[in-house]
């Protein structure tokens, strides 16, 4: 990407696509915004107006609506049908407009739910999705066929990353539609701050999972679109175009928790709810292929907590609230 290129990221206010800005905003003098108020990604005129009028060269299609495990269990038929518009949407305009590479942002929850680990690409659609999330995780396998689709017949040059869960400044802290980590810190520092006794976490503290701080993902993101055209495009071909972003570990929530705790400084004591469900077994992504084109990750766990619990506290009232789709 020339430095002078016009580069839209779709999703600029969420989590993910503040980090995309961040990255991006020193190096490149022509980025594209737009919040949700200003276009409405699920709108398909309006993406076309959108795309007609600025003609972005590259695109990050980071919008989406996203949620933890209560969120995505209790609006499924809100998580397939809006991600659905805005990928359809975002993608085909960038095709009819002839976009030079779009990255589609997807999440590892499209493997299996009992899938082998750690978790290839090739094991997409080898086995049933995890139950609670299947309905967003359906709608991202479906982005990833479309790149794949226009790419093989408009030989477009669509690329779908898929993320290991990411947490970082810029997060959701509302405890309805919040990840698993971004709601420990604001239970324990509001228990914390109230001088509570006990914070209840949810399920046993099996699963395992894999933390990226999200700064490191928008990086190994711009590293991808940076790519020479041969590195790309070996990426995107024979194989649905797919590759992982993590860090290649993980630790239990049980773990989790307790290192969410200490670097809160809360001093009570966790209580388990094992009414809850405690969803997929076990997510940890291969990142072999992300590894062997040059990247790793930088930030280790308990440093990225610390720097994201720092923001937090400086925040107005440390909640951003519901993220709604298609925010931008």
């Amino acid at each position: 990407m020339d430095k002078h290129a016009r580069i839209y990221v779709a999703g600029h206010k969420g989590l993910v696509g503040s980090a995309l800005a961040r990255r991006l905003s020193p190096d490149y003098t022509n980025l594209i915004f737009r919040t949700h108020a200003e276009l409405e990604l699920t709108n398909q005129s309006a993406v076309d107006r959108f795309f007609d009028a600025e003609k972005p060269e590259f695109v990050f299609l980071a919008a989406a609506k996203v949620g933890g495990i209560l969120a995505n269990n209790t609006y499924p038929a809100e998580f397939i049908q809006q991600n659905l518009a805005v990928q359809v949407n975002v993608l085909h305009a960038a095709w009819r407009n002839g976009v030079r590479r779009v990255l589609f942002l997807g999440s590892s929850c499209i493997y299996p739910r009992d899938c082998p680990q750690p978790i290839n690409e090739d094991y997409l659609m080898t086995g049933p999705l995890e139950p609670t999330n299947s309905a967003y995780a359906m709608a991202k396998i479906a982005g990833i066929e479309m790149c794949a689709a226009y790419n093989r017949q408009y030989r477009t040059r669509f690329l779908s990353v898929m993320p290991t869960n990411l947490y970082g400044p810029n997060d959701n802290y509302d405890l309805y539609n919040a990840h698993v980590l971004p709601a420990l810190i604001r239970k324990f520092h509001e228990a914390k701050v109230r001088g509570d006794r006990n914070v209840v976490a949810w399920g046993t503290g099996a699963p395992r999972r894999e933390f990226m701080y999200v700064e490191d993902m928008a990086d190994a993101c711009v590293y991808l679109m940076r790519l020479d055209d041969a590195s790309f495009d070996r990426l995107i071909v024979d194989r649905p175009p797919l590759i992982n972003i993590g860090v290649g570990k993980d630790l239990t929530i049980r773990e989790l928790t307790e290192m969410v705790r200490d670097v809160v400084g809360y001093k009570g004591v966790v209580q388990w709810d094992t009414s809850k469900p405690d969803g997929t077994p076990r997510k940890l992504l291969d990142v072999s292929r992300l590894a062997a084109l040059g990247w790793s990750a930088k930030t280790t766990l308990r440093d990225g907590l610390a720097k994201t619990y720092a923001v937090y506290r400086e925040s107005k009232d440390g909640v951003r609230g519901v993220k709604e789709s298609a925010s931008a």
